[in-house]
């Protein structure tokens, strides 16, 4: 199993070829995670943001469109899939907790 793993992540960790594909894995990660990011980043700004939620609600829509672009080209310029996947998960764990904090901080 370990083997199994380890052997994805050394396959995943090499760069591709030829420079000018992208390839389907770096694409996929782009619009998913870049979606996942932008998305939790727009309800992080909800909280974050000092006024009432339907007076804050105008700001994260207009920057859900900015945030998904620069996110999944972001993501798609990693020179790697595994720095692709990384690049994906990790903002999304870490917006993730920020979200759960701030909900239960509030909820208190």
């Amino acid at each position: 199993m370990f083997y199994f793993l380890k052997q994805r992540f050394s396959h995943l960790a090499i760069p591709e070829k030829n420079a000018k594909r992208i390839g389907m894995f770096r694409t996929l990660c782009a619009i998913f995670g870049g979606l996942c990011v932008a998305y939790l980043g727009m309800t992080l700004l909800l909280f974050i943001l000092p006024v009432s939620p339907g007076e804050s609600l105008v700001i994260p829509l207009l920057f859900n469109t900015l945030a998904w672009a620069l996110a999944s080209l972001w993501i798609v310029l990693a020179p790697t899939r595994l720095r692709a996947l990384w690049r994906s998960v990790l903002p999304t764990l870490c917006f993730a907790v920020l979200i759960v904090f701030f909900f239960f901080k509030e909820s208190m």
